[in-house]
Formats: structure tokens, sequence, C-alpha cells
């Protein structure tokens, strides 16, 4: 159904992470909150409902980044990145049996983890470079009010 991952950034300039076991690799991963899309949800709904659950926070701001296809030659799935801004803290709503821990961290401590190979996450290594050119290198976002 595809998914969405949320780059959320804090007032202070942090983004907000979240760190959780992925069988697959066997290991913890450093990501941005993420998730598939229910049958029929919108993109933008699938982001804020990702966003609440998997790390408390809600935001008054969202901008679209793009669609991503992380592994054309075997599937189809598309990840759509998405900006949240002015965010407000509240209690995560994780799923049964779904261990998230929400961590913050500066552009510059995950730009070295992406660098040293810490990050190995496609959609969190993305995700980060693309919020480092949106600040510095004038890559545009298109910011509107959250629905």
């Amino acid at each position: 159904p595809g998914a969405v991952a949320i780059v959320p950034i804090l007032d202070d300039g942090r983004w907000v992470m979240v760190r959780q076991y992925r069988h697959p690799v066997g290991r913890i991963l450093l990501e941005w909150p993420a998730g598939k899309l229910d049958k029929h949800e919108p993109v933008l709904a699938c982001a804020v409902r990702e966003l609440r659950e998997e790390t408390g926070y809600t935001a008054r701001e969202w901008a679209r980044a793009g669609v991503f296809h992380n592994a054309c030659a075997y599937s189809d799935e598309g990840i759509e990145i998405w900006f949240a801004r002015g965010l407000q803290a509240g209690a995560q709503s994780l799923d049964q049996g779904e261990f998230v821990e929400t961590v913050f961290h500066t552009e510059a401590e995950v730009m070295a983890m992406v660098h040293r190979g810490d990050i190995t996450d496609m959609k969190t290594a993305l995700g980060a470079m693309w919020a480092q050119r949106s600040r510095s290198e004038g890559w545009s976002l298109d910011w509107h009010p959250a629905p």
C-alpha cells in the first residue's frame, strides 16, 4: 500500500527520531517515524497518525518532499517523505507489542551518523539529506497548516 516517513523538526532545530529493533537486519535502527498506509488512507492522514502514534507529537505545519522508491528492482512500493514543524509533545499511542523509543538529535549528529554508516535506513538517510539541503541550499518545501 505504500508508506510514509516523517522528518519532525523541533522549534530549536533538533530532529525527533525513533529507535526500534528491526528483525530483518537484526538490530536497533535510528529512523524517522514511519509507517504503512492503511487501505484507502490519504498519505498526509497516515503521516499525522504515525507521528502521533510513534512519538506522541502533533504538528502545526506539514510539507511534502516527495515519493521515493526504495527497492525499484523488485518492488513497486513508494515511501512518501513529509516534514513536520510547530511540534507539540503528547503521549505515544503504540500498537500492541510495538516498542519505539523517541530520541532527539541535531542535524550535525545525524549527518555524522549517515556519513559513518551508522544510519543505514534509506528513508532516514534521504530525509536527513533533504532536510539539510532545504535549510542550506534552498531546496524548497511548501508548508501547509495541519489538516
